[in-house]
């Protein structure tokens, strides 16, 4: 017998095992050996066990199904537009480009990029309120955002033409939408943070327009980033093998209990359907966002104002602060202004969110939006070896922060460091001040940087003021010149510098 069929004989037998011997053999049995009696007195028992998950499954179906709806959108978009679609969400692609038609043809109105074009899709959603004669459907942003039409069909048969979009959240992928109607049955939210990979769990939807559609599978994975949403985006997605299909998107992802714990939103496909990956949005995500929607039609996300970095990412520069753990966020630099700046420093470590551990930047990013602006926040800060509170008053998220943040944050690659580290140091005057708008305070001024330099791709740039080096303070640019002939670039240089945004930690190392 050739190697893989051993192999597939093992994994059968070892299979049946598993499954609590069904045919009365375990995988060290020969099944010659298997007695009939055997058989009839175990079968009853193995079969009520899977008969009683079965039940499971169809109680559930009946609690959720009725809280499941079909969505109609229609939208005027314009040929453009269309092709500036999110090409790594296939779920995404196929909802707005076959808009009816599953193949997902483009548009039949060819390459006119000025043409309004009127497309309908469907997608699915989940009544989560209902009370006086109105109630409120959780959906995906990309299924009811930005639409001129809703049309919503109930569990039931009963169709909403007046549907009406109250807000939505392209950050999140969230959308709420109100109908009208009486004896609506709303669903449950339930915790998504006590999931853990391999509950159960069913996906509710119409895909491909069949309303009442439900499947099961496990959780495969929790706190996922799949890059759908955009630099913009806060994804903290389940993933789950359940099938989910063009359609899908904005069902409910319900647990055991019949309790919603996910709003489905995309899949990762080469063919378009379902292959075992799909992505939904936590209940602990979009509950308070679709309650933010409903309440005030937008929404507010608490703000920081400190470029962060993960520590896994960064260990040889945590290590260099003293920092010895694996999770926790770098502290890289902290906006002039901003709610941060004076309470966080550039190469603090924050451990946790109001007592709360924190694991890496996106955890972080993600529970800081959730906050309400306005609110206190006590970080757990590692500081100068020491751990300590810090309590920041977040601000409001502004809409141009992308613009405030300045330089992007140099990966391992671009902090090696040739021979020359290429900048030019000045010292501070009233020339560089003007020209740079720089704080009063003293340093080593970087009036120039070399492109492709050691320095450039440290993320040092002209303005920058070095204040210092290696934990050794720098008031003039020979005493940053001292400090850096005696540092050894192979163990790394960390700078502490700031400009007219704020202040920020780089390092430069060579390999």
């Amino acid at each position: 017998m050739t190697s893989w069929r051993k192999s597939l004989q093992v994994f059968t037998l070892a299979a049946i095992s598993a499954a609590g011997g069904v045919f009365g053999f375990n995988a060290l049995q020969s099944p010659t050996t298997v007695h009939a009696a055997d058989q009839v007195q175990t079968t009853p028992q193995q079969l009520a066990t899977v008969q009683d998950l079965s039940s499971a499954f169809k109680e559930v179906g009946k609690v959720v199904n009725p809280s499941v709806v079909n969505i109609r959108a229609t939208k005027t978009v314009s040929n453009a537009s269309m092709q500036q679609l999110p090409f790594d969400n296939p779920d995404i692609q196929r909802f707005f480009r076959g808009f009816g038609d599953q193949s997902g043809d483009a548009s039949p109105f060819g390459d006119q990029s000025d043409t309004p074009l009127k497309q309908v899709g469907t997608g699915s959603g989940v009544i989560m309120e209902a009370s006086d004669g109105v109630g409120y459907i959780v959906t995906n942003n990309h299924v009811a955002g930005n639409t001129s039409e809703l049309m919503v069909t109930l569990s039931d048969g009963r169709v909403i033409k007046d549907a009406k979009l109250v807000g939505a959240d392209p950050h999140t992928d969230i959308a709420v939408v109100e109908i009208k109607a009486d004896h609506l049955v709303p669903a449950k939210w339930g915790d998504s943070g006590q999931l853990e990979p391999g509950d159960w769990v069913m996906a509710f939807g119409s895909p491909f327009g069949y309303l009442g559609s439900m499947t099961h599978g496990i959780v495969s994975a929790l706190h996922r980033q799949a890059g759908i949403l955009g630099t913009g985006g806060y994804e903290n997605f389940i993933q789950v093998d359940a099938p989910i299909n063009p359609g899908n998107s904005g069902g409910p992802l319900v647990n055991i209990h019949g309790q919603v714990v996910g709003i489905n939103t995309a899949i990762a496909s080469s063919s378009g359907g379902s292959q075992g990956i799909g992505f939904a949005i936590p209940s602990n995500q979009a509950k308070p966002i679709a309650q933010m929607l409903k309440e005030k039609g937008k929404i507010t996300r608490g703000w920081l104002g400190a470029e962060i970095q993960d520590v896994a990412k960064a260990q040889d520069d945590a290590s260099s602060l003293g920092y010895s753990g694996d999770h926790g966020v770098l502290i890289r630099g902290v906006l002039s202004g901003a709610p941060a700046a004076g309470q966080l420093k550039p190469g603090d470590v924050v451990t946790k969110l109001n007592n709360q551990p924190i694991k890496d930047a996106d955890e972080l990013r993600n529970a800081v939006a959730l906050t309400e602006p306005g609110k206190t926040v006590t970080l757990g800060v590692y500081r100068n070896g020491k751990e300590q509170d810090v309590q920041v008053k977040l601000g409001e998220l502004p809409e141009n922060v992308a613009d405030r943040t300045g330089r992007s944050t140099p990966n391992e690659e671009q902090r090696q460091a040739p021979a020359s580290f290429g900048m030019k140091l000045s010292d501070p005057s009233d020339a560089l001040t003007k020209q740079y708008d720089l704080p009063d305070q003293s340093g080593a001024v970087v009036s120039a940087v070399q492109p492709n330099s050691a320095a450039a791709r440290a993320g040092l740039r002209p303005g920058d003021v070095i204040t210092g080096i290696n934990g050794q303070k720098i008031t003039s640019a020979d005493q940053a010149r001292n400090a850096l002939s005696k540092a050894d670039p192979k163990k790394g240089i960390r700078f502490e510098v700031s400009n007219k945004d704020g202040a920020q930690l780089l390092f430069l190392r060579q390999g």
